[in-house]
């Protein structure tokens, strides 16, 4: 089993910048990708950003503002957001996978507000 626990959500204005971390505990050596999630309100929930090895890849929405990186030493997963916007405001979820398989590996979320 995988633990993750994320934080560093809040209150920001538009424009501004924001960093979540995840941290990840438990089967960590079975972990073969990490990404983030996001849910708003009456939305489906969609990848933002994942990171496999070396290799990165983010939503349309997000590219050029946020970036996805991995302390394998720290077993934590970071997402730097800059420039957020009002659409930017969603829960956003931690997630880790297996090799072969799919994000089944959540966790409780962290709110990201952005006000105009």
């Amino acid at each position: 089993q995988v633990q993750l626990v994320e934080s560093g959500g809040g209150l920001v204005q538009a424009g501004g910048s924001l960093t979540l971390s995840c941290a990840a505990s438990g089967n960590i050596s079975s972990i073969y990708a990490m990404g983030w999630y996001r849910q708003a309100p009456g939305e489906r929930r969609e990848l933002v950003a994942a990171i496999t090895g070396g290799s990165t890849n983010y939503a349309d929405s997000v590219k050029g503002r946020f970036t996805v990186s991995r302390d394998n030493a720290k077993n934590t997963l970071y997402l730097q957001m800059n420039s957020l916007k009002p659409e930017d405001t969603a829960v956003y979820y931690c997630a880790a996978r297996r090799r072969g398989g799919t994000f089944g590996y959540w966790g409780q979320g962290t709110q990201v507000t952005v006000s105009s």
